[in-house]
């Protein structure tokens, strides 16, 4: 036995002034005998109505059909003041018309005025507002995206996931090394200079190490990844911004917090301490190798001294601001990606935007952190 031919159905009814109309079955281009949008006109110019509800009576499939068909109702809705109301409508339906009726505005000819002081405050002060809302809404919306991965609800491709964790682990090996390796010259140079007056340059390991796991390991890890992984999300994020894939994850009904910004997420908060107990290393062996060859200390006068000035403590210190560094860098990023603006300009502007925004971040972060524990007594 053959299937049926999928057909596409149209109810309509008044009920309290307002013409509900039900849809349901296949909205496809394929669909033969499809119901029209003379219908509707019809019954609306017959019962007077200047309401009209748009109703899921159980659609199973559609395509462009439906959206044509609610454009052309929607433009008679437009022309004879009646209200149209398409909430019943699957979401996905509603976003594609959302985007349908969005128009490009256009700019008027002549030279732009030049606003004047108080209006430049007031503007100043309303896009911080804005700034700072859409910056507590993104907060949110991450917070939700992890209680969704802590409960296995979350949505998105681990495959993703090895693939941002390869990318901001391993491939940012190089870069680390070589800039711990030479932070810990740095400190053992300007440190053993002065150590030296007093003939108390075996001091020099105490500097590097308290130096080096408290402070510079993260921060210079943590500015290095702001430029290099921070940049990349937000370019990434404003490249799909712009080509409208986040229109169409949301079309598909994919959370783009959870399939975009969660996995970057959690990679930087993975990698950046892992990165910080590396260039702790190199930034102690790059102070040895100073200490030694420049300074006149043995291996092994360096090697105690750094483990009499070290304790797990310090350690931990490092480590607590490198995952605070690692979240800021993973939310400046994505922010400025998902704020972008449909322009290649933007794009660039949205990287340099994540790029500031996160060292200045990373660096008040710092200071509050270092504040705290020194109050603590850690």
């Amino acid at each position: 036995m053959t299937e049926p031919a999928p057909t596409a159905m149209l109810a309509l009814r008044q009920k309290e002034g307002r013409l509900h109309v039900c849809l349901g079955g296949d909205w496809r281009i394929a669909t033969p005998q499809r119901p029209t949008v003379g219908e509707v006109i019809l019954a609306l110019e017959e019962t007077r109505c200047k309401q009209v509800v748009i109703e899921d009576g159980g659609i199973q499939a559609w395509d462009s059909a439906l959206l044509l068909f609610l454009e052309q109702l929607r433009e008679f809705c437009r022309r004879h003041d009646i209200e149209l109301d398409c909430r019943g409508l699957p979401e996905g339906v509603r976003r594609l018309l959302h985007l349908a009726a969005a128009v490009t505005p256009t700019t008027t000819a002549g030279a732009p005025r030049s606003p004047g002081w108080l209006e430049r405050v007031g503007l100043r002060t309303l896009n911080l507002f804005d700034q700072t809302q859409a910056f507590v809404a993104f907060i949110g919306e991450t917070a939700l995206s992890l209680l969704r991965l802590i409960r296995g609800r979350a949505r998105f491709r681990l495959r993703d996931l090895w693939l941002v964790l390869q990318e901001c682990g391993p491939d940012a090996l190089p870069i680390v090394t070589l800039i711990a390796l030479l932070m810990g010259l740095i400190l053992a140079y300007v440190g053993a200079i002065q150590l030296q007056m007093f003939g108390a340059q075996v001091y020099v390991a105490n500097l590097v190490g308290l130096g080096t796991l408290r402070e510079m390991g993260a921060m210079m890890t943590a500015v290095i990844m702001a430029g290099r992984t921070g940049a990349a999300y937000a370019a990434q994020l404003g490249t799909m911004q712009v080509n409208e894939e986040i229109d169409a994850l949301k079309t598909l009904g994919l959370s783009p917090m959870e399939f975009l910004v969660l996995p970057r997420m959690i990679a930087l908060i993975v990698m950046v301490p892992l990165l910080t107990l590396y260039a702790d290393l190199i930034g102690l062996l790059g102070g040895g190798l100073a200490a030694v060859s420049v300074f006149d200390l043995t291996v092994l006068e360096y090697v105690t001294q750094t483990r009499t000035a070290l304790s797990l403590q310090d350690l931990g210190v490092g480590l607590i601001k490198a995952v605070v560094f690692g979240i800021l860098i993973a939310t400046a990023g994505c922010l400025r990606g998902i704020q972008c603006r449909r322009s290649a300009q933007a794009v660039g502007e949205a990287a340099t935007s994540a790029v500031v925004s996160a060292i200045v971040a990373i660096v008040v972060a710092d200071s509050l952190l270092t504040i705290l524990f020194t109050r603590l007594g850690i």
